[in-house]
C-alpha cells in the first residue's frame, strides 16, 4: 500500500519528465502568489534535475514564474566548496540561479566548504529555523521539495545501511557518513521531507527499473530503500518516472491513464 496522497506518473522520456515537473512547480508557485506568499523551492543534485533547472530558466517558465518571490534551499550537499564540480549548488547556480539573476538573499545554500560537515549541518539548521521563525520542536513546511532516486534506492543523502540518518526524527539537518563514497554529506532529514506541501521525486533511466519496482510494489524496507521514507503527512507525493525506469512496473497495479497529454500511473491507497 502506497503512502497517503501518492501519485505515480509515467512519462515517455526525460524531456517530458522535465516539462511535467516544471509545470508542477509553476502551478505551485502561482498558488502561493495568489496567497501573497513567497514560494520555497528545495533543489536536488544529479543529472535529471540539471535538465529541469535548464528548462525553468527558459521561456515559458522564465517569464511566467514570479522568480523575485522564490526562495531556494537544498535537500543535500557534498562536503565540497561551492565551485567544486560535484557541488549541488554549483549545478543549480550555473543552470538556474545565474541565468535568472536570482539575488543572493533568496539563495539559502548549504555551506559544504566548512571544515566539518557537521558545522555545515548545524549552520543550515539554524538558517532554516530563523527563516521560518520556527518554535522549538517544529518542522519547516517547504512548498516544493525536489528529490531524485539513486539506483540503490537512496534519496537526498539518505543512503541504504545508514540507520542513524534514516532513523533521525529530531534534527532538521544532519551530516551522515556515506560509506559507499567514504565521505560525509549534509542532508535534510526525513521529518523535514515529510512536512512539505509537495514532494516531487524524479526517476529516469533503465538502471533504476528494478529498484523503483521494489520501492513501489515491494515491502516497506527503508533501511534498504531510504526513498520509501518519503511519505508526506499532509502533502502531496508525486513520482515522475520515465518509460525506461517504469518498464518493470505492474500495469495491473498502476493502470495507465491519460493525464494532460501524458500517460500516467495513479496510486490511490
Amino acid at each position: 500500500m502506497g503512502p497517503k496522497n501518492q501519485i505515480v506518473r509515467k512519462v515517455a522520456d526525460r524531456e517530458e519528465l522535465t516539462n511535467v515537473a516544471a509545470q508542477e512547480i509553476l502551478e505551485a508557485a502561482r498558488s502561493r502568489r495568489n496567497q501573497c506568499e513567497d514560494f520555497t523551492l528545495v533543489l536536488s543534485g544529479g543529472s535529471t534535475p540539471k535538465g529541469l533547472y535548464t528548462c525553468l530558466a527558459q521561456d515559458p517558465f522564465r517569464s511566467t514564474i514570479a522568480w523575485e518571490h522564490v526562495h531556494f534551499f537544498w535537500g543535500d550537499e557534498r562536503h565540497v566548496s561551492p565551485d567544486h564540480q560535484e557541488s549541488n549548488y554549483r549545478t543549480a547556480h550555473e543552470t538556474l540561479l545565474a541565468p535568472l539573476a536570482i539575488p543572493q538573499e533568496h539563495i539559502h545554500r548549504m555551506k559544504g566548504e566548512l571544515p566539518h560537515a557537521s558545522e555545515a549541518a548545524d549552520q543550515y539548521e539554524r538558517e532554516i529555523v530563523e527563516w521560518f521563525a520556527l518554535q522549538p520542536g517544529r518542522k519547516p513546511r517547504f512548498d516544493v521539495i525536489l528529490l531524485g532516486m539513486g539506483a540503490d534506492g537512496h534519496t537526498a543523502s539518505l543512503f541504504p545501511g545508514n540507520a542513524g540518518a534514516v532513523d533521525e526524527t529530531d534534527r532538521l539537518v544532519i551530516a551522515p557518513w556515506v560509506e559507499k563514497f567514504g565521505v560525509y554529506r549534509v542532508t535534510l532529514t526525513p521529518p523535514v521531507l515529510n512536512e512539505a506541501a509537495m514532494v516531487i521525486i524524479l526517476v529516469s533511466g533503465k538502471e533504476k527499473a528494478t529498484t523503483i519496482k521494489n520501492v513501489l510494489e515491494g515491502a516497506y524496507d527503508p533501511d534498504r530503500f531510504p526513498v520509501q521514507l518519503v511519505r508526506p503527512s499532509q502533502g502531496k507525493l508525486l513520482w515522475l518516472i520515465d518509460q525506461p525506469a517504469a518498464r518493470s512496473l505492474s500495469s495491473d497495479r498502476f493502470p495507465v491513464s491519460m493525464d494532460q497529454g501524458a500517460s500516467s500511473f495513479s496510486s490511490d491507497p
